[in-house]
């Protein structure tokens, strides 16, 4: 099995960042992590947060950076990364009313098909982060999943695979893994189960802090090695793939703080993964 870079998505500690990004940032590397997905960059200015980088020995992986940041400020965006030394601008989601139908799909791989190119030119790789919706619609007889990459190029659109909502969407994620192998230079690391007592009080936390309750969770996300994923093969699957990071992420932490979370997806990791290669 391959050595992969083991990450984790900031997304996971936003609370902690936002609170405190430089403590944070040198938390996780206490914990052995080797790099970081950004969610956001808590107001740090580009010069900042490469210096936090250099000072704890955190890699950049990337960031997620939203649609309408994509449409609106793509070449501050493009600049902030590199910058900092990341490499991969990461579409992390499409909002409902933007994909409802085919069409507005075939709309969404122009629109990122540009975007790559833009990208590719200012020396990043674009990539488009999934959950479970791209398994809800056919588009031209595929899932939209699948349609994505079949109508974009590859040096635009690379794939970050979420094998916790491919698992979610019913599709089995030791299948996808090698079919998009070449292509899958970042795979997220999670797990989750159905437990629908818990869903419901964690939709009853978040209608309780939004004021509504149109946003809904589906899953609880979980430690590594506690839910439905089969993450030992995954991550065999991510090395003959070739993959280049395995990327942590919990959504919501329950049971522990996201810090003692992640710390013990990443004590699951070294049993399960680092002490073998």
């Amino acid at each position: 099995m391959r050595k992969m870079g083991i990450g984790v998505q900031l997304f996971t500690l936003r609370n902690e960042t936002a609170s405190d990004f430089p403590g944070t940032l040198r938390h996780v590397a206490e914990l052995g992590y080797e790099g970081v997905e950004f969610a956001g960059y808590g107001g740090l200015s580009a010069e900042q947060m490469k210096d936090l980088l250099q000072e704890t020995g955190l890699k950049a992986i990337g960031s997620h950076v939203g649609m309408q940041s994509l449409r609106e400020n793509l070449q501050s965006e493009i600049d902030y990364l590199n910058t900092i030394g990341g490499k991969y601008l990461i579409c992390p989601h499409i909002a409902e009313e933007e994909r409802q139908t085919p069409e507005d799909w075939k709309r969404i791989f122009d629109f990122f098909e540009e975007v790559g190119q833009e990208a590719r030119r200012n020396g990043l790789t674009f990539a488009y982060h999934n959950h479970a919706f791209e398994f809800d619609i056919q588009v031209a007889g595929e899932f939209a999943f699948d349609a994505m990459y079949a109508n974009t190029s590859p040096d635009s659109v690379q794939v970050e695979m979420d094998v916790c909502w491919v698992k979610f969407a019913g599709q089995d994620p030791l299948a996808y893994i090698p079919k998009y192998a070449g292509r899958l230079p970042l795979l997220h690391l999670k797990d989750f189960n159905r437990d629908q007592e818990k869903i419901d009080e964690i939709n009853q936390m978040i209608a309780k802090q939004l004021g509504h309750n149109k946003f809904r969770y589906e899953m609880v996300t979980l430690e590594l090695g506690q839910g439905e994923v089969p993450l030992v093969n995954v991550i065999a699957a991510a090395s003959d793939a070739g993959v280049e990071w395995l990327i942590v992420e919990q959504d919501m932490c329950l049971t522990n703080p996201p810090l003692q979370s992640i710390a013990n997806s990443m004590n699951w990791v070294k049993q399960n993964y680092l002490q073998l290669v």
